[in-house]
């Protein structure tokens, strides 16, 4: 999934970026005083309330100093010291562990979103050899995904083999019963309240609180228990990182530099251009001379008073006439830049003051030169090799990952959607984006494979799910966003993307031997994405909410009047009652009163017709009691709507605001998608053993790797061994 909290929101909102994001600490320079102030701060961040569903990066505060660097110094001495206990310790765990375990490697190549259909369609014209020749040396079956279908819930599965009643990820966005706001599920940050003051500083005293919601526990966590090592790379709900015997690249919720999901940056000389952006913020080039100003924007500087945000100034140079290239300078270096081509990363240096550093990277992309200068920015990211914010286990892994192969995105969905949804990058600039993140993980999980000779390598590709969420209108003839211009241009995207997967699929199969474990699966799987149901219109038209007399037309639930509402929708297919004594206006009473309402709207939500098309939009609706069970079921919605293929969620439902049309075409890029009815968007699973159960589920995943080495199946998990002892 990608970049939904974007996506979703209304016109002119700024989803916490720049102005109320984040400041932070990456590199600390100066004298003896500078250093001792700064070995105090650990970070800071303010941020007002309506922020904060934005996600961790709105609260998050960069967090390195002296301090830190201190205790990394004794740590590192520490281990030393003690270096002769664990080499032995090691040796014993090793020989255990060899007399349990029926494997050497297990790889795991995660391929979000790619489709059972759509890989046995390829396959049987011959354009998969790789799949084929996976599917011969042991199997080829759909995987049974999670409710909602969907990345946060299915790869929490994945890691826990768990349903989400036990891990407690049911969403990207969830509401929090108390603010009545949306926030993301995945992750939370609480700033050190704690604030010294030196003159006009305000320096935090105390580290901030950074939590990962997702509970359960990862089964390279247990693995680690049994001295088994992992490489987990950019696999979702990973952040923040987590401490176990291996590495980890972290991906979905890791914040930009602003402290949001990505906001982009666009840039123009024309001065009549006015442009209303969702998902990114429009500056103008100023002229100045032959030349034209502009700003990166940064964090507000929240170390000094009334200092404002922290600004980058970078100018370009004015073409001349029939020229198509431009240079920009920043910092007194200077960058060419060609038309249609990005730049290479390109390191930011942030200065709050104290000889304090934030480092961060983005890339450029001349999108006009003549008549006027347009450039597009990707969100400026946290640089992997001077972190201003944990994007790793152990925090050095990005930094050697930065050495090894140069700088990388680090954002959590660093495939820039919004920008296409909104026009301001093509299809060809969105592509060509989505490769080169792509070639960068290439790179790293190969890199993975040659340092992991033993032991768990998993690594999950994203590029199959963005490419399929935003060309489905070139696959699917006569979508409602079919794009004239492209003229046939992506018609075979699909099968491009498919056959890139194969070649990737084919160089891991050569990886391996008889003591190697390939699986290669998908959360999920696509389909196209048609129509929109907008659900909070639908309550508010079948007398289960209302609206304030004068809504304001905005999202975050806020238009709502909870004296007059049962119950409100927020998420992608969550519906949730405004029950007495668990939201903070709720009127709903528990019980009879509670399992009438869900009945009437389960029935009245399942009889909705869409004339036009003649079809039913949405297929099944969920109890929570009867999908979900574990510690956690409470915190789930108390229905989940699962929508017809070709319909799903209205993107004003998904963070709680209204359209004006309860079905109405998806006319936006993103034209494909998998929240729907969860039977009928599978994943894939492939493995070169023959497996023992013909419809495996994405939580026999951590339980099958676990039994492979002989670590112990926690009792809790829902899977089972898929290769249990005596398998083929």
């Amino acid at each position: 999934m990608c970049r939904l909290l974007h996506e979703s929101r209304q016109p002119g909102c700024r989803h916490g970026a720049g102005k109320s994001g984040v400041f932070g600490i990456s590199r600390v320079r100066g004298n003896v005083v500078a250093k001792w102030m700064i070995a105090v701060v650990v970070l800071l961040v303010n941020v007002a309330p309506a922020d904060a569903y934005v996600g961790p990066g709105a609260g998050f505060a960069f967090v390195s100093s002296f301090f830190i660097v201190f205790f990394t110094i004794a740590l590192a001495f520490l281990i030393l010291l003690t270096w002769p206990i664990r080499w032995v310790f090691r040796t014993i765990m090793r020989l255990v562990r060899g007399r349990k375990s029926r494997v050497q490697r297990v790889i795991i190549v995660g391929l979000d979103g790619q489709d059972p259909e759509l890989t046995r369609q390829f396959m049987n014209e011959g354009l998969l050899p790789n799949f084929s020749r996976l599917e011969k040396l042991g199997c080829f079956t759909k995987l049974k995904t999670t409710l909602p279908a969907e990345s946060p819930v299915a790869w929490s599965s994945f890691q826990t083999g768990c349903n989400p009643g036990k891990h407690r990820i049911y969403d990207f966005l969830v509401p929090n019963r108390k603010s009545m706001l949306p926030e993301l599920s995945s992750a939370s940050v609480a700033a050190s309240k704690r604030v010294l003051k030196l003159g006009r500083y305000r320096i935090p005293l105390g580290t901030p609180s950074m939590q990962m919601k997702r509970k359960s526990i990862p089964f390279w966590h247990i693995l680690g228990r049994s001295g088994v090592f992992s490489t987990i790379l950019r696999i979702p709900i990973t952040f923040p990182p987590e401490k176990f015997h291996g590495v980890e690249l972290s991906a979905m919720s890791v914040p930009d530099i602003l402290g949001s999901q990505g906001t982009y940056l666009y840039f123009s000389s024309d001065p009549d251009e006015s442009r209303t952006l969702v998902s990114g913020i429009h500056y103008p080039l100023v002229a100045d001379g032959d030349t034209l100003s502009g700003v990166l924007p940064g964090p507000e500087n929240t170390l000094i008073d009334d200092a404002g945000s922290l600004d980058i100034d970078f100018r370009v140079q004015r073409p001349e006439e029939g020229a198509s290239g431009v240079e920009i300078a920043i910092d007194d270096t200077s960058y060419p830049l060609l038309p249609g081509e990005y730049s290479p990363w390109i390191h930011l240096t942030y200065k709050p003051g104290l000889r304090v550093r934030i480092y961060g990277i983005c890339r450029f992309l001349l999108l006009e030169s003549q008549p006027h200068v347009r450039l597009y920015v990707t969100p400026i990211q946290i640089d992997p090799e001077r972190p201003a914010l944990p994007v790793s286990h152990p925090s050095s892994y990005s930094i050697y990952l930065a050495k090894r192969q140069g700088p990388f995105a680090t954002l959590g969905v660093a495939e820039d959607t919004s920008a296409l949804n909104e026009g301001i990058i093509d299809s060809a600039a969105f592509l060509d984006q989505c490769h080169s993140v792509h070639d960068e993980r290439e790179t790293m999980f190969f890199d993975a494979l040659d340092k992991t000779p033993r032991g768990n390598v998993t690594c999950v590709f994203d590029i199959t799910d963005r490419v399929q969420h935003m060309f489905f209108r070139c696959f699917d003839d006569g979508h409602p966003a079919s794009d004239e211009h492209d003229n046939g241009r992506y018609h075979d995207v699909f099968r491009d993307l498919y056959r890139h997967m194969d070649r990737l699929v084919g160089r891991v199969i050569d990886r391996t031997d008889e003591n190697t474990v390939l699986i290669v699966l998908s959360d999920h799987g696509f389909k196209s994405f048609r129509y929109c149901v907008d659900i909070n219109l639908w309550l508010e038209q079948n007398g289960f909410l209302r609206r304030v007399k004068d809504p304001s037309g905005s999202d975050m639930l806020q238009d709502i009047d909870w004296s007059g509402t049962r119950a409100y929708a927020v998420g992608f297919g969550g519906i949730y009652l405004n029950l007495r004594h668990r939201e903070a206006h709720g009127i709903v009473e528990k019980g009879e009163e509670e399992a009438s309402v869900k009945a009437e709207l389960a029935g009245k939500l399942l009889a909705l017709w869409d004339e036009a098309t003649g079809a039913q939009p949405v297929k099944n609706v969920f109890d929570r009691y009867e999908v979900y069970e574990g510690p956690y079921v409470a915190d789930a919605p108390d229905l989940v709507a699962g929508f017809t293929p070709g319909y799903r969620v209205a993107w004003e439902t998904v963070t709680g605001g209204f359209g004006e049309r309860v079905i109405s075409p998806n006319t936006r890029a993103w034209s494909g998608d998998h929240n729907m009815n969860p039977a009928d968007v599978p994943g894939i699973f492939f493995c070169n053993r023959k497996i023992t159960k013909a419809f495996p589920g994405i939580v026999d995943i951590a339980p099958t790797v676990l039994d492979l080495f002989g670590a112990a199946i926690p009792s809790y998990c829902d899977g089972e061994s898929l290769l249990p002892k005596g398998s083929p």
